[in-house]
Formats: C-alpha cells, sequence, structure tokens
C-alpha cells in the first residue's frame, strides 16, 4: 500500500468514537498486520483539545518528556482498545496513520507500540498526514529513537504543520516528508485533504 492509498484508507474507513473525549478511532487486522486510523478533527470536542497546548509529561517516569496536553488528554482515553488491539495474537506488523487532529494521536500510538511491543520495532510504521507538532522541549535520545520510523507528511505551506509554534518549544520528531512543493496553495488551502491527495498522486511513494 502506498501512502496516497493509506492517505485515502484514513479518510475513509469507520470510525468509532469515544464518548469521554470524541476520540475517533478505527483499528483493521488484515492477515498479520494491525492498522490503525486515526480520525481529523470533527466537532467543538477535538477542537477544544487542540487548543490545549500547555506541555504535560507524558508520564510520570525516569525519564521525563513533554507533550502537547490536549493530544495526550485524548490519547489517554484511547488505551484501553489501543492495548487490546496492539497485543492481540498474530500481530506481526503494525501500520498507524492519522490525518491532522488524527496525526497527533497516531504520533503518540506510534510512541505507545514501539514502546509495548519492542519485539515489533522494526516492523512498526506510522504516519502523521499534516500533523500538528505534539512533543515540546528536550526528548531522551532513547524516546527520540522510538519514533525514528514515524513519519510527518507536510503538503506545500500547510499551516496545521507549523502549529503549535516552535517558538513555544513545540517540535516534530521522527521523519520529514514534504510533498507538493512548488504548487501555489496557502497555508490553510495546503492542509485540505483533497490537495493531500493530489500532491501524492504525483510523488513516488
Amino acid at each position: 500500500m502506498n501512502l496516497k492509498e493509506l492517505f485515502s484508507q484514513t479518510l475513509r474507513v469507520p470510525y468509532t468514537e469515544v464518548e469521554e473525549t470524541a476520540a475517533s478511532y478505527c483499528f483493521r487486522k488484515r492477515g498479520d498486520t494491525l492498522f490503525l486510523f486515526f480520525e481529523k478533527s470533527n466537532g467543538a470536542a477535538d477542537w477544544k483539545n487542540n487548543l490545549d497546548f500547555p506541555a504535560k509529561p507524558y508520564r510520570e517516569m525516569e525519564r521525563t518528556w513533554f507533550v502537547h496536553r490536549g493530544f495526550l488528554r485524548v490519547f489517554r482515553s484511547l488505551e484501553e482498545p489501543l492495548a487490546r488491539a496492539v497485543t492481540g495474537e498474530g500481530v506481526a506488523k503494525i501500520v498507524i496513520s492519522g490525518y491532522s487532529h488524527g496525526a497527533a494521536l497516531a504520533l503518540l500510538c506510534h510512541e505507545y507500540c514501539v514502546y509495548h511491543r519492542p519485539d515489533l520495532e522494526k516492523t512498526i510504521s506510522g504516519f502523521g498526514f499534516g500533523c500538528p507538532r505534539v512533543v515540546w522541549g528536550y526528548l531522551p535520545k532513547e524516546v527520540g529513537a522510538r519514533f525514528k520510523n514515524f513519519t510527518v507528511v507536510r503538503n506545500c505551506r500547510d499551516v496545521v504543520t507549523h502549529l503549535p509554534p516552535a517558538l513555544l518549544g513545540y517540535r516534530h520528531v521522527g521523519k520529514l516528508l514534504h510533498i507538493g512543493r512548488g504548487t501555489p496553495q496557502g497555508g490553510v488551502e495546503s492542509h485540505l485533504a483533497e490537495n493531500y491527495l493530489d500532491a501524492l498522486s504525483r510523488e513516488v511513494t
């Protein structure tokens, strides 16, 4: 499955919503591959969490690291169904994908999967289409290594991928794939799903 196909699936799979936080997810297993999808913002609750960006420790642990508070709150509400899926029998590969708000959840999910399934570290891949910045400040080396197979996909001048501002201490982790270079799109227009699809169709992925 190439990136355009993965993004198309991310847009159209049927999502389950967690009432507590309005988090939307879809977990599917095909053969020995587990696909974990996370939906873009689709309501007022999502936007409230998007804008709740003071940094918060990910967990109280020996190596403390900080993330966007709103995204962490939403991700926490997904941990129970996520744990069941990730530790299920017959999983040999995990593919994680999210768009916009869902891309931030995909990033946190990627770290969760690598941490809880170290036996699958080399076969876990994550993609955040139009991903905002999630991690704040210094990231311990061993934590940063968990994101080596996570890719932030940025179309053209996508404004969401520049938020929260780096001046506030936020940063991208993993790899950055910049698509749609040279197209006459503004920051908001670049974030639209149809423009991601168009750019991905022109990329060799």
